[in-house]
C-alpha cells in the first residue's frame, strides 16, 4: 500500500513528504511535473518509493493500475500562480485534476487530503468556511472554490474521509523555486541579504504603508495539521492559518532582526528601520488593484471543533526559524 503525495517536489508537498518520513512512512509515491527541474532539490532529503510524472500518474489512476493499492492521497499539486491568466490551463490543472483524484478516492474508499486556499474568500472581511463568505477575485481562487463546491456535494456519499485545507499565507523552507510566488518572508530575506534593505507596498484599501495584514502560517504548522487529520481520518473543509493577522511591516521587521541577530547585531524597531532606510515603501502595483487581499485572518472555529488545539507559531517565531534554516542551507 502506498501513500501518494502530489506536488511532492513543491514547497508544501516536499515538507509533507518529510513529515511522513519523520512518522516512519517511506512507502511514498511522489507525483509532480518537473518541467521546472530545479524543484528536484526539495526531494533530495526525502525517502520515497517512486517518482511519477503527473500525466503518467493520471493515466495509471484512470486505467485502474492503483486500485486497492493506495493508503491515502495528499493532493498538493496545483498551479499556485495567482497572476496566471490562462483560465483553461488553471481549470485543467487545479480543478479537473483534483476532481479525478477525488472520484478515485471516494470509489476506492481512500482518505483524500487536499490543498484549498484562502483565496476563495476574495476581498471579504469574514474568513469562515461557509458559502456566503466565498467570492474569489481571480481564476486561481475560482479553481479552488469550484473544487471545494464539488467536495461539498460528494461528501454526502463519501465513506472515506475527504479533508480540504484552506491555506492562508504559508512560508518556510523549500519555497525557493517559487520565485515571484514565494512568500514575502523569503522575498524580504533575499532583498535584505542582497541590498541591506527591504521594500514593501505603500498603503492601500485604507491601510497605511506596509500595514496590510495577512494570516502568515509557518510550514511546520501546516504539516502538523495535515498529519493530524491523516491519522484521525475526519472529513471537512478547514481553514489552515494561525487565526492571527499580522502586518507586512511585522514580517519585514522579524526578517531583518533575525538576520541581524545571526550576525551578532542588536534588534531594531520599525521606526528605527524606517529612519535608517532599511525599510522602504514602493507604489502599489496597478496590476494588483482589485485583485489583492489587504486583510486575511483565518476563523479557526471549525478546526478547533475538530480537535486540533495546538498553538501556531507567530511571525516572529516562524521567521526566526526560517532565517536560521536559510543561514545554514
Amino acid at each position: 500500500m502506498y501513500y501518494v503525495v502530489t506536488g511532492a517536489a513543491g514547497f508544501i508537498g516536499a515538507n509533507l513528504v518529510k513529515g511522513l518520513n519523520q512518522c516512519g512512512i517511506d512507502n511514498i509515491i511522489a507525483v509532480d511535473n518537473l518541467s521546472r527541474a530545479d524543484k528536484f532539490r526539495n526531494l533530495v532529503g526525502c525517502e520515497i518509493m517512486d517518482y511519477l510524472d503527473k500525466l503518467e500518474f493520471l493515466e495509471l489512476v484512470e486505467g485502474g493500475y492503483f486500485d486497492g493499492d493506495i493508503e491515502a492521497i495528499l493532493h498538493q499539486g496545483a498551479c499556485s500562480d495567482t497572476m496566471e491568466t490562462d483560465g483553461r490551463y488553471m481549470m485543467e490543472n487545479n480543478y479537473r485534476y483534483s476532481a479525478t483524484l477525488l472520484d478515485f478516492c471516494i470509489d476506492q474508499e481512500v482518505p483524500f487530503l487536499y490543498a484549498s486556499s484562502a483565496s476563495v474568500y476574495g476581498g471579504g472581511k469574514a474568513f469562515k468556511e461557509s458559502r456566503e463568505f466565498e467570492s474569489p477575485l481571480n481564476i486561481y481562487g475560482y479553481s479552488k472554490f469550484l473544487f471545494d463546491q464539488r467536495v461539498r456535494r460528494r461528501l454526502r456519499d463519501a465513506i472515506s474521509p475527504v479533508t480540504g485545507f484552506r491555506y492562508f499565507n504559508v512560508y518556510g523552507p523549500g519555497e525557493q523555486h517559487k520565485e515571484r510566488m514565494a512568500s514575502v518572508a523569503l522575498h524580504f530575506f533575499n532583498q535584505f541579504r542582497a541590498e541591506g534593505r527591504v521594500k514593501l507596498f505603500e498603503g492601500c484599501d485604507g491601510y497605511a504603508n506596509g500595514e496590510q495584514r495577512r494570516d502568515f502560517v509557518f510550514i511546520d504548522d501546516v504539516v502538523k495539521v495535515n498529519l493530524y487529520f491523516l491519522e484521525r481520518r475526519q472529513s471537512g473543509i478547514f481553514n489552515l492559518g494561525t487565526g492571527r493577522a499580522q502586518s507586512f511591516n511585522d514580517v519585514a521587521v522579524a526578517t531583518i532582526n533575525a538576520c541581524r541577530v545571526a550576525k551578532g547585531e542588536a534588534d531594531l524597531s520599525l521606526v528605527e528601520m524606517q529612519a535608517q532606510g532599511i525599510i522602504e515603501y514602493v507604489a502599489f502595483p496597478a496590476a494588483l488593484k482589485g485583485k489583492y487581499q489587504s486583510f486575511t485572518q483565518a476563523d479557526l472555529s471549525n478546526l478547533r471543533a475538530a480537535g486540533y488545539h495546538d498553538e501556531f507559531a507567530t511571525v516572529e517565531q516562524g521567521v526566526r526559524e526560517y532565517v536560521k534554516h536559510q543561514s545554514y542551507s
